[in-house]
């Protein structure tokens, strides 16, 4: 496997505009929006990611989306917003978060080799009251195993922060052992915890979620992500828990403001 760098705006900087296939579509209005309002961006008070509704009440993100880099310490949740659908003036429905849970390992991950810290970054976010169907739909999680072929990333990100945008026809390349999945999918600052979607008998279904991206010198970026059936379905158990104190267990643990944390990737600072 090729060296996978963190990606950092001084890196992001340096490279030049990649010229892909893909089709790349900006949900610029509100039809465009429909059957995408799950998607969404979180606000938190250092930046934005994208976020995606799996449940009434329940986002998935990075986990580093939902930690301070510089201090290490969960991000007050207080100040987060999930804007479901956002798209300029519209959207779906705002709601703010009342738990966190990052699946487990993700708090020792930043000392840890690249595997460990891509499997780990990923978070649980319950929101403090449901979305109604008549404002998004959740999308669920794919619970196959994946081949290589088509996908679809749904996010936000610099220069696009107002606006999802559709990226049709980028491919998953490899799954390697560990599971991290890369996908050539274009992402930058706020693309973190995208969505990357698969077309499953008609149904979309999330198949992995983007963390870091690659900067390999003489190659196209790719967008790094992890697989997702066990870590969810470990956070969604402790999530449903919801004890005052969760304990540390074979899949997630329960996070509180003050805790330290691992380190963010790219997250979009205005």
């Amino acid at each position: 496997m090729r060296r996978l760098h963190i990606l950092f705006l001084t890196a992001l900087m340096c490279l030049p505009t990649a010229i892909s296939a893909q089709e790349r579509d900006r949900l610029d209005h509100r039809g465009e929006v429909l059957g995408w309002e799950g998607v969404g961006r979180l606000d938190t008070s250092i930046g934005t990611c994208t976020g995606t509704l799996i449940a009434r009440d329940l986002v998935l993100t990075a986990a580093h989306c939902v930690v301070d880099a510089a201090t290490r310490t969960v991000l007050p949740k207080n100040r987060m917003r999930f804007r479901a659908g956002l798209t300029h003036n519209f959207t779906a429905a705002v709601r703010g978060v009342k738990r966190i849970v990052l699946a487990d390992g993700y708090l020792g991950a930043i000392d840890a080799s690249l595997t460990e810290q891509v499997r780990t970054d990923l978070a649980l976010l319950r929101l403090d009251s449901p979305i109604f169907s008549t404002e998004a739909e959740p999308f669920r999680i794919h619970d196959r195993a994946m081949d290589a072929g088509s996908v679809i990333l749904v996010s936000y990100g610099r220069g696009r922060n107002t606006s999802l945008q559709r990226e049709s026809g980028c491919r998953h390349k490899q799954t390697y052992r560990g599971g991290l999945m890369t996908f050539d999918c274009d992402v930058t600052f706020g693309s973190s915890g995208a969505p990357v979607f698969v077309n499953d008998q008609g149904r979309l279904r999330i198949v992995s979620v983007v963390s870091m991206m690659s900067t390999a010198p003489n190659t196209e970026k790719e967008a790094i992500g992890m697989s997702l059936p066990a870590s969810v379905a470990a956070m969604m158990r402790d999530m449903r828990n919801d004890a005052a104190r969760a304990p540390v267990s074979a899949g997630a643990r329960r996070v509180t403001v003050g805790e330290r944390a691992g380190g963010a990737r790219f997250i979009k600072v205005d």
